[in-house]
């Protein structure tokens, strides 16, 4: 059973390193080394990062995939009885399986921008997630560099969604990988929408990298993940979103 496990853990471990590294590592490597000067007039934030700053982000990168994989194998091996994962696609219908998508999202979102209120308390921030606002200037490697306790809470949106909502194991896997792609967007520290998206009937609603951009540059404000719904109807969107919206997309170096 143990070496079972370990073999498991084994494979979850790379195959979310391999995630990792090659998506937000892609990403850092096309914007932050490669054509760094051509996209530096671009850049919501002028100043680069530290190679010790770097450092850093991978090394608490490295514990937050450890914490995730360990998840991943107690939820889809070791408790897999229990939860409501399922693997025949005709048990709930194709419409299900894509409706299952747009759910996931929103549950995702709903538990992140309550725990990451959470943790702003100051207890909490103080002692957990100060290590993530270490990185004032983020950068795709910022996007898992949590403290172990966080990386926990982070994790814990897997079996939330396993026990409780009926999702097909592709469907599953297929979210975190958008997921994961979309957290890298967020700490890119580039605007990839186009310019007045933020305007549009749908982009007022979406969270954008300008957003997290200014959480991580001025601590407060700002607490979505994919949406601006609920930093709209709690009133915690910053009052001069709009305005670095459209400063980063006028920006011409």
């Amino acid at each position: 059973m143990y070496q079972e496990f370990l073999e498991k853990w084994l494979k979850a471990t790379q195959h979310i390193s391999t995630r990792y590294f090659f998506i937000a590592g892609t990403a850092f490597l096309i914007f932050y080394v490669l054509f760094k000067n051509y996209f530096s007039k671009y850049k919501i934030q002028a100043k680069f990062p530290t190679i010790k700053e770097n450092v850093r982000e991978l090394l608490y990168s490295f514990q937050t995939i450890l914490w995730f994989s360990t998840v991943a194998v107690l939820v889809f091996w070791k408790f897999s009885a229990y939860t409501n994962i399922y693997l025949d696609i005709n048990e709930y219908g194709k419409a299900y399986f894509f409706l299952t998508f747009p759910l996931m999202f929103i549950i995702h979102d709903t538990y992140f921008y309550w725990i990451h209120r959470l943790m702003h308390l100051p207890s909490l921030y103080k002692y957990v997630h100060r290590i993530h606002h270490l990185s004032t200037n983020p950068t795709p490697l910022t996007s898992y560099a949590f403290h172990p306790l966080e990386s926990f809470m982070e994790s814990l949106i897997l079996p939330i969604i396993a026990f409780t909502l009926p999702v097909h194991r592709s469907a599953l896997i297929i979210f975190f990988l958008m997921q994961f792609i979309y957290n890298v967007y967020g700490h890119l520290g580039y605007e990839l929408y186009p310019k007045n998206f933020h305007k549009t009937w749908v982009g007022k609603w979406i969270n954008t990298s300008v957003s997290h951009n200014m959480h991580h540059k001025y601590f407060h404000k700002n607490y979505g993940l994919y949406f601006l719904f609920w930093d709209r109807i709690m009133g915690t969107l910053d009052a001069r979103y709009d305005a670095h919206f459209e400063e980063a997309k006028e920006r011409k170096g």
